[in-house]
């Protein structure tokens, strides 16, 4: 039924139009077809261990601060 009553407007119209609302329905399906892979591929993930020995956590990282001795 849709696509009938746009069949039966786009007869209705120039050729220089009709390559206009050709162009449109491109770009549509382009950006529909985009949306659908988008959605295929799998969320990236880091890889695990990838820090592994960058970060270090200093000795005294559990103690008090010296700064905060007036309010301890």
């Amino acid at each position: 039924m849709l696509e009938t009553a746009i069949l039966e407007n786009l007869e209705k119209l120039p050729e220089s139009l009709k390559e206009t609302v050709l162009h449109y329905v491109e770009s549509l399906v382009a950006q529909q077809e985009n949306i659908a892979s988008d959605k295929e591929k799998p969320a990236k993930r880091g890889a695990l261990g990838v820090l592994k020995g960058k970060i270090k956590i200093a000795e005294d990282f559990d103690e008090p601060l010296k700064d905060f001795e007036n309010y301890m």
